[in-house]
């Protein structure tokens, strides 16, 4: 089985809004899938998707292909993840005389 990692489109006619998924790359677009791993709003400004980024790369170490917009959205989120951990870190840390 060809497992793909790809957008699921729901909203209304002119107001998109999709589930990240995974699915058998043989379903329909908005078929049957394996599980839902994010979402992405292609109309909200800024920070418009949520992906599990842990299960991406689990089934992508199983062999799952992701689509060119679902990488796009992955690689938007490891750098927003990436950005956002840094602050944390050095926030954490405290300094004894």
């Amino acid at each position: 089985m060809a497992v793909s990692i790809r957008l699921r489109r729901e909203g209304t006619t002119n107001r998109p809004y999709y589930k990240v998924v995974v699915a058998d790359s043989r379903s329909p677009r908005d078929g049957k899938f394996i599980e839902i791993i994010g979402t992405y709003d292609p109309k909200k400004p800024g920070d418009n998707s949520n992906l599990d980024i842990a299960r991406a790369e689990h089934w992508m170490s199983k062999g799952a292909q992701p689509s060119d917009t679902v990488r796009s959205l992955l690689k938007k989120n490891r750098a927003r993840v990436a950005t956002a951990g840094a602050p944390e870190a050095s926030a954490g840390a405290t300094v004894t005389s």
